[in-house]
């Protein structure tokens, strides 16, 4: 399969149009540019649950957990062909819930988000890239 970014795209570009207009100003450009460069690890954890909150709503649902794996994965090319595609995803999205919904009441809250992922190692050297872009 090949990579394809619109999805993704789609879902960064809605999670940087703040005033959800339809078209970026150069000052959410910039702030949120400013974020992913020179943020706070909490600062761009908060930025990416946003991405992940795609109904804007506080708090990640299974579905939206599933519609943004799915688009990380067509992103990379990596989306698994057939009967397969649903089950993958299915079970990444259930083993990222039983890490990360701390209460278990089927989602995410912006404070489970940041709190899981802060203690991940891997998460926080994946966050620490960006620092040494620029």
């Amino acid at each position: 399969m090949l990579a394809s970014s619109g999805q993704y795209a789609h879902y960064v570009f809605n999670s940087i149009d703040l005033d959800r207009n339809g078209s970026l100003s150069f000052e959410e450009f910039v702030a949120n540019l400013s974020i992913l460069l020179r943020g706070t690890v909490d600062e761009k954890l908060q930025w990416t649950f946003s991405l992940y909150d795609i109904n804007g709503d506080g708090c990640i649902t299974k579905e939206e957990m599933k519609e943004i794996v799915t688009a990380i994965y067509e992103l990379m090319g990596k989306v698994p062909e057939g009967c397969e595609e649903e089950q993958a995803i299915k079970e990444k999205v259930e083993r990222l819930f039983e890490k990360m919904d701390r209460n278990c009441d089927g989602k995410i809250t912006l404070d489970e988000f940041i709190e899981c992922c802060t203690k991940d190692e891997s998460i926080r050297r994946s966050i620490a890239v960006f620092d040494t872009i620029f």
